[in-house]
């Protein structure tokens, strides 16, 4: 070759570079993807942990399935029936009267039972099956009023008004045991709707505690019979409920008045945990 020749190297269209450029890029987006992305085993995995993970806060903070024990709230609720709770409800705030809450039992309510294993443990554990060893129970009395049973007509009062209840068995009567009782702060009285087959507050009178359940051990609030499902209905409170005055007024004195005659009444007989001698 001269020295006049000059060497030429064969020059691409800019187009044809452009294009070229973009596939290797977009080969190297595609294997980028590719090795960020996860087997199908180990997405089940992830997907698994997350729907475990989101059952277990649902049953924490939200709702969780029971069953009912035995007969003490029929005809409202029968043995083996499944029910769910909410706990919304009681965020910031106590159960009212006439509530029916599932309650952990306070040491002595329930026989002894056999821990669930296997399975249904870990089931019951995510709340995707209805836990056991806990109670199903009415509110009756809340902290400061004054429950008694029985008026001239037979039926439970609640700081001196009388209960119309519905819900009980037909031809049942509202107690065979009588009581008159002042339900002390951040307790509640507790009854089953099924009066003659329940053991409940009126059968641990003279027990330590009185009978009475300390709110921190209540779930949550009864809101639906879901099991079984031609049964299934919604649960709500009883109006009778709503004509419950506070002790104070039902009394016709002031709070204070009737806080003290209490004290005095109690410390003169030795009655422990708010129980009335009255």
């Amino acid at each position: 070759m001269s020295r006049d020749e000059t060497r030429t190297d064969p020059v691409e269209p800019a187009g044809e570079r452009s294009g070229a450029a973009e596939t290797d890029d977009a080969k190297r987006g595609r294997t980028g993807r590719a090795k960020k992305q996860l087997p199908l085993w180990q997405e089940t995995i992830v997907l698994l942990v997350l729907a475990l993970g989101l059952a277990i806060a649902i049953k924490a903070f939200f709702v969780q399935a029971f069953y009912i024990p035995s007969e003490s709230m029929e005809p409202q609720f029968i043995k083996n029936d499944r029910i769910l709770v909410q706990k919304v409800s009681y965020w910031g705030s106590g159960p009212e009267r006439g509530d029916i809450v599932v309650f952990a039992d306070p040491g002595n309510w329930l026989p002894p039972m056999e821990p669930s294993s296997g399975v249904k443990r870990v089931l019951e554990t995510i709340g995707l099956y209805p836990a056991g060893g806990h109670l199903v129970k009415r509110v009756i009395g809340v902290g400061g009023d004054r429950v008694k049973c029985c008026d001239s007509q037979g039926r439970v009062t609640v700081n001196g008004t009388p209960l119309t209840e519905p819900y009980l068995p037909e031809g049942t009567q509202p107690s065979l045991t009588t009581f008159d009782v002042k339900v002390p702060a951040g307790y509640l009285w507790m009854m089953g709707d099924n009066r003659g087959d329940s053991t409940d507050s009126r059968g641990h009178m003279g027990e330590p505690g009185g009978g009475f359940i300390d709110q921190d051990l209540v779930v949550g609030k009864v809101f639906a019979l879901v099991w079984p499902f031609k049964r299934a209905q919604f649960i709500h409170r009883p109006s009778t409920f709503e004509k419950v005055g506070d002790r104070a007024a039902a009394v016709g004195v002031r709070p204070e008045a009737v806080a003290a005659r209490e004290d005095e009444t109690m410390a003169i007989f030795g009655v422990p945990g708010g129980v009335s001698l009255r």
